[in-house]
């Protein structure tokens, strides 16, 4: 193989890996913006459910002080 059929042939691989390394990079600014977003929904569920819980704890109690009082 002669010397500029092998330049070519790496020029080839290297545009290849650079379109590969883009490929990646925008899959993984897909992913964190997936993930920041999962995290927010997260947060969101976690606040959700504690006030749940406080609303039920706080029915708990006025249902045990309603039956105490009967």
């Amino acid at each position: 193989m002669s010397l500029q059929k092998q330049l070519n042939a790496i020029e080839s691989r290297v545009d290849e890996l650079v379109a590969l390394c883009q490929e990646y990079k925008r899959h993984n600014n897909s992913l964190r913006t997936r993930e920041s977003q999962l995290n927010e929904e997260r947060s969101n569920l976690l606040r959700k459910n504690d006030m749940a819980r406080n609303k039920v704890e706080a029915m708990i109690s006025r249902l045990k002080s309603l039956e105490q009082d009967s």
